[in-house]
Order: structure tokens, then sequence, then C-alpha cells
């Protein structure tokens, strides 16, 4: 499915700023059977960008505005064609006790263990095998997590913010997105299954009812022997397919911020956000 997604993000300053120094995930990622077909980054007032990749091989930008300024306006326009990637249901891939190997695996180690927002405390051991009871198989032990969080957590706007940790959404079995991540992350780590965040955006057509769309969206991607990385929506109960355009992962939301920075001035600002994202047509670019 070829998507264009529009993102802009605008910061209103009540008095003028400067040394502005900020860092950006917004570049979808070209790997995983997901093309990126373009990608222009647009920053107001002008700045010189430049770029690199970080541990997780996600696509960072970074600026510096030293001049005093009242408005700061970031958009990002991209054109990616996704894939869909969805294991069968119901596979049978390896049992729990086969994930050992995973500790001294390059590419698993930083997702088994607790990071900045995810918790990995005996209450969350006890959720996750309450999710798996009688199961045994990593595949199915994930799905079983993701329907968990779904049907017992409930998806509730403005309820939380994105520096709510894992264990006050505990607590209250509510939040958005992110939130629903980061509880089934922490999950499937106490059970030694790797799991990460995924950042990105949710196509919902005209006819579909998925949570989440239109504007920064958060999943799941699980680690299953012999099949690699697969991502796991617990918002809206399904694998993440051709809707999710991918961004960047990371331990939790900590590592994929869209836009983190910092500068010198008043603490009064007012910061609105729009994301659109929209189908195009084959030809289209």
């Amino acid at each position: 499915m070829k998507l264009r997604v529009t993102h802009r993000t605008r910061y209103d300053y009540a008095s003028p700023v400067t040394d502005s120094h900020n860092e950006v995930h917004l570049h979808p990622t070209p790997l995983c059977g997901q093309t990126l077909h373009s990608f222009v980054l647009k920053i107001l007032p002008a700045t010189q960008l430049k770029h690199y990749s970080d541990f997780y091989l996600n696509i960072v930008h970074f600026f510096d505005i030293p001049q005093p300024h009242s408005t700061l306006i970031v958009e990002s326009n991209s054109v990616v064609t996704t894939c869909q990637n969805r294991l069968p249901e119901d596979l049978k891939t390896a049992p729990l006790s086969h994930l050992q190997a995973c500790t001294r695996m390059e590419e698993c180690h930083d997702f088994l263990g607790t990071s900045s927002y995810i918790t990995l405390s005996a209450e969350v051991w006890k959720l996750a095998r309450e999710a798996c009871q009688g199961i045994d198989d990593v595949w199915q032990s994930a799905l079983a997590i993701m329907r968990f969080v779904y049907e017992s957590f409930t998806y509730a706007p403005a309820t939380t913010t994105v520096y709510t940790p894992m264990s006050q959404v505990l607590v209250g079995r509510y939040g958005v997105c992110q939130d629903f991540a980061h509880v089934m992350i922490g999950m499937c780590r106490t059970l030694k299954i790797p799991a990460r965040y995924v950042s990105g955006y949710l196509y919902n057509g005209p006819t579909e009812t998925l949570t989440g769309a239109q504007a920064s969206h958060a999943w799941v991607e699980v680690y299953v022997p012999g099949w690699g990385w697969r991502g796991l929506d617990p918002t809206n109960n399904c694998q993440a397919d051709e809707h999710h355009v991918k961004v960047a992962v990371g331990r939790d939301y900590a590592d994929v911020v869209p836009i983190r920075g910092h500068y010198f001035g008043t603490p009064e600002m007012k910061m609105t956000v729009h994301v659109e994202v929209e189908r195009l047509e084959d030809e289209e670019l």
C-alpha cells in the first residue's frame, strides 16, 4: 500500500527563545520490506540539517537554531510503500524454553530487561502468566499477551501523557497506544520474549475502524526464533501490516521520541501537532 504521511509540529513561545538544540525521529525506515520513496524534513526558522544512524539503525536528524525565535515548525513529508508481513495466527514456532539463546544474541539483548518506561515486577510476571496460561509456544504466547492487553485495558485519550510510566498504567488499566505498547513489552520480557517499542503511523481507510490513526502510533515487535522480529499492535489486537508505517525502534518511547530538544528562554510554550496519512495510487509519488 502506498501512503503519504505529513507530520507537522508547531511550537509557539510566549517570548523569543534562543539556542534551540533538537533531534528528530521522523524518518521512516527503509527496512523490513517497507520501501521509502521520498522523505523531506522542513524546519522554520530555516537551518542546516544533519543526520546519523543510531545504535538501533534508526535515522536521526538534528539541528540547532541559535538566533532568537518565537515559533518553531518541524514538518516531515514521506511517501512509503508498506507491506503485509503477517504470520499465521495458528502457527507453532518454538517453546519458551528455547528463548534462553536470545540472551546471547546482540539483536535481542537490549530488549529483555528493564528500561526507562518498562518495569519487570512480580505483578507484571503474574499478568503474563495469566494471559499465557497453558501456552508454551513463543508466538502463541505473544499473541495471547496482545489479546490480554487489548481486552483488559481501556483506550482513553488524554488520560496519560508521554511521560506516564508503565507502572501507573497498570493501576488505572487505561491509556493510549504508547501505554498499551509499554505494558505488552513488559509482559513479554518477564517471560524472556525479546520485545521492542515501535514508533510510526497508522493508516485508517474510510471503511476501517482502527484506533490511533491520524496521529503518531506505537506498537510492539517480538522476536520469534526462526521467524525474526514480528509486529503486534495491542491497541487494535492485530498484527502490524500494510496499514502501519514504521519509523523507529527502541527499548521504549524514550529511545524514539519524535522531537526532543532544549532551548534557552521562557518555559511558557504551546505545541500543536497535525498528522495526516493518506493512500496514494501506485503511480503517484
